[in-house]
């Protein structure tokens, strides 16, 4: 990417993104898919073909700086279950960050980039053996010697003690109060995730009297908390979450108490950016004086709008109630729409590349003069499911246009599958005005390499 390509990428504030609620040291506080420039993403398909993932690692970088500016006294520990290219993980650890890590995947791509493992956090939810396995090995050969396995379970207790591990033990807390955009990531009411609170202190002893370190308790209402009903919630689960760390206290040298993160993003072009100063004050005055210090866990927060998706349109058919668009991505690239229901701003970015910009509600406003449609944006896969958008605003498509996917940086690519057998896409990473091939698209003998 030139120069003058990146300048117009990074928007006229020269940030690296643009939009409102600009926070000191962290950029703008939401970017939108219009503040993404076409020409430039135009480039990026050209070179890099199609579907591809473009993430802006400055723009991460932006994310980190605003949250971090939002809990001067807080780790921010990444959720790496959002984005877990290995990429991110050198930014953030550059950056100071932690990483939380869902399983032992994600803890050995985060010592692979380099975080130092007292900032990676294990967070063992109903763990496979292969997962203790792999953990508890790299922490015996002093890989991971600092590493903290978080336990939703006494049984996790157990099986790590029977595997020889004494290090450091988080019990994760079910604190009966979830927060979300969808029912299925609301963790905190979910007798799936955490002890229950009135046996948390009972965990943490059998964890003592089989050599562990109890350093911490944690709880996590949910994921996408961005209204003010989450906020509630989010709220009073971090109250709950510091009742258990007082208990704590009588017993337990506490470090941290690790509130979780599901802080959310303005997926929709009318949604306002997300007051993080008043996530950060509510959670303050929510935890109330405990004896140890805060950390944090976003992941979509840090990553969502640092991406979008680009995709070819190969097929436009009329009908009697909308004009379908096919696309060379589909569920299997970007499950998030077919399995939640989710919204993503879509933008003709071929049309906005010609022609002279696009409207104030992110919608491509045909500007090379073919107008707009009502489209019903679909992928190649055999399933009605397949689906991106329905009846949506749309520079008029033709073959061959490049549509982009906004907010597409958290759980893209992590979701991605080969149903179909379909080969999942490249991923590209802009920094510094460069851009460069971070994972490469994968091939039809990627997928059918492991069968005998």
């Amino acid at each position: 990417m030139s120069e003058e390509s990146a300048s117009r990428h990074a928007g006229d504030d020269g940030t690296g993104a643009a939009g409102t609620g600009a926070a000191a040291g962290g950029g703008p506080g939401v970017r939108r898919l219009a503040d993404w420039d076409a020409d430039d993403l135009l480039d990026l398909r050209r070179q890099y073909g199609s579907p591809v993932y473009a993430l802006d690692l400055d723009r991460v970088r932006e994310n980190y700086r605003r949250l971090d500016a939002a809990f001067p006294d807080a780790a921010v520990h990444y959720a790496a279950k959002a984005n877990a290219l290995g990429h991110v993980f050198e930014v953030l650890d550059d950056e100071g960050a932690g990483v939380e890590c869902a399983s032992a995947g994600e803890v050995v791509r985060a010592l692979d980039a380099g975080v130092p493992s007292d900032r990676v956090h294990y967070t063992a939810v109903n763990p496979p053996a292969v997962d203790l396995d792999t953990v508890v090995e790299l922490w015996t050969d002093g890989v991971a010697a600092d590493v903290t396995v978080t336990v939703g379970a006494e049984d996790t207790v157990a099986r790590l003690a029977t595997r020889g591990f004494d290090g450091r033990l988080c019990v994760r807390v079910n604190p009966g109060v979830g927060a979300g955009h969808h029912e299925k990531v609301r963790t905190g009411a979910n007798a799936k995730f955490g002890v229950p609170r009135d046996r948390a202190l009972d965990v943490a002893e059998t964890a003592t009297q089989a050599g562990m370190d109890v350093v911490g308790v944690h709880a996590h209402a949910g994921s996408g908390i961005h209204d003010a009903d989450d906020l509630d919630a989010h709220r009073e689960m971090v109250a709950r979450v510091g009742d258990v760390a007082r208990e704590f206290d009588a017993v337990h040298d506490l470090e941290f108490v690790d509130v979780g993160g599901g802080l959310g993003v303005p997926y929709r072009e009318d949604e306002p950016a997300l007051d993080l100063d008043a996530v950060a004050d509510a959670t303050r005055d929510a935890l109330g004086d405990v004896d140890a210090h805060l950390v944090v866990e976003p992941g979509r927060y840090l990553v969502a709008d640092a991406g979008v998706l680009l995709t070819d349109v190969n097929t436009v058919k009329e009908t009697p109630d909308t004009t379908v668009v096919g696309v060379d991505a589909g569920m299997t690239t970007l499950a998030r729409p077919a399995i939640y229901g989710s919204y993503h701003a879509l933008r003709n970015v071929s049309a906005d590349a010609v022609g002279d910009g696009h409207r104030e509600d992110g919608a491509s406003a045909g500007g090379d003069g073919r107008g707009v449609v009502r489209a019903t944006v679909t992928g190649p896969i055999c399933e009605s499911s397949d689906v991106f958008a329905e009846d949506r605003p749309l520079a008029r498509p033709v073959r061959g246009d490049v549509l982009a996917v906004g907010n597409a940086g958290a759980y893209g690519y992590e979701m991605a599958s080969t149903y179909n057998s379909r080969p999942r896409p490249a991923t590209v990473v802009l920094a510094d005005g460069a851009a460069s091939l971070a994972r490469r698209r994968e091939t039809l003998s990627d997928i059918t390499t492991l069968e005998l």
